[in-house]
């Protein structure tokens, strides 16, 4: 039986790299914000979360506590990166754009690293720290539901003021 081919870790390795790379050029245009648009990325991840969830056993005790924890940072990680974000509102025609910050994007990157590292650890180590990997990646899933819907709700509520304070000009 032959094993995986040699380049399989540089493949599975490159594809997020990549992945993130264009992320991160995307983002470092400023874009048209619409407001009525902003629910649709929380509700993918949310439902990837959900259908994820529904394929996984059950947490233990110390995986839920660790679902309340990245649920929580991600909701203060998301908020951060939205209010490091740039709006502008055009005077005339109230449409509202948006930049994410350098510092946004590291985030981002930062996060993706921590995932690995926290990988690799858990495939020599789960049992020292008392969870599995199931568990480790369903808390990644919670932390992005936390940083996506909390940037979000942020999102909206500066664009709601911005437009707010542009029409009443």
């Amino acid at each position: 039986m032959h094993g995986a081919p040699a380049n399989a870790q540089l493949w599975s390795n490159l594809v997020p790299l990549l992945f993130l790379g264009l992320v991160i050029l995307r983002n470092s245009r400023a874009r048209t914000l619409r407001i009525e648009r902003l629910w649709i990325s929380p509700t993918i991840v949310m439902a990837m979360t959900v259908l994820t969830f529904a394929a996984s056993p059950p947490p233990t005790p110390v995986g839920i506590a660790m679902d309340f924890v990245a649920l929580a940072l991600g909701a203060g990680l998301g908020w951060w990166r939205a209010r490091a974000s740039r709006f502008t509102v055009d005077a005339e025609t109230h449409i509202i754009t948006s930049k994410v910050s350098a510092a946004g994007m590291f985030l981002i990157l930062g996060i993706f690293a921590a995932r690995y590292v926290l990988r690799s650890v858990l495939a020599s180590d789960a049992t020292v720290l008392h969870i599995s990997a199931i568990e480790a990646s369903d808390s990644f899933l919670i932390l992005a539901v936390g940083l996506v819907s909390a940037q979000r709700i942020e999102w909206l509520m500066r664009a709601r003021r911005m437009l707010a304070a542009a029409r009443a000009v």
